[in-house]
């Protein structure tokens, strides 16, 4: 029992000084079984929810609740007033040419495919070129942009911060329509 306290806090201290460790650990959301894509910005992560752990542990206890996300309708859902809500839509997903990068100077987005599959890009905004400028009340403005794509599915979510030019929504074959969930969450400087 000692020795598997002296790991724990071994392991913690390690996680406390190294972001990816950090995440890797789950230490901030333990009991959620839906994995964090491999590439998180791991620093942004763990600066952004120790300096808003409240609201961030709300988003997690209702990302965690995977028979309620199932079962509600598209729509919008407060999680904390004005600090995080949630999005849920079950729509047809994107061709390329439809699908356009965005970034958000506000709010970070947390996205997760609740039903189906879809692909999502990702791209360094420093090296993205504005299309569409910022529109304040929209918090985005959209961008062109070379980046990575994922195959996002139910097993993981996805969190971009204003660093991070996405594309979401392509369409992969054999999934029409995608239900998703994405939380939007107040950004702390």
């Amino acid at each position: 029992m000692i020795l598997l306290l002296t790991s724990y806090g071994a392991m913690a201290q390690t996680a406390d000084k190294n972001p990816d460790a950090w995440v890797k650990s789950k230490i901030w959301a333990p009991n959620l079984k839906i994995n964090i894509y491999a590439d998180v910005n791991s620093a942004e992560f763990k600066h952004q929810y120790e300096n808003n752990k409240a609201t961030w542990d709300k988003v997690f206890a209702f990302l965690a609740d995977s028979a309620k996300l199932a079962s509600l309708p598209g729509g919008t859902y407060p999680i904390e007033d004005k600090n995080a809500y949630a999005i849920i839509t079950e729509a047809p997903s994107k061709t390329p040419e439809a699908a356009k990068w965005e970034a958000h100077r506000k709010y970070i987005d947390l996205q997760y495919v609740i039903n189906g599959e879809e692909k999502i890009g990702v791209a360094p905004l420093a090296s993205a070129t504005v299309t569409e400028p910022y529109d304040e009340k929209k918090d985005s403005a959209h961008y062109t942009a070379d980046g990575k794509y994922y195959t996002a599915t139910p097993a993981e979510f996805y969190l971009f911060f204003p660093s991070d030019a996405h594309r979401p929504n392509l369409k992969v074959d054999g999934f029409d329509v995608v239900k998703k969930l994405v939380i939007k969450i107040m950004l702390v400087n």
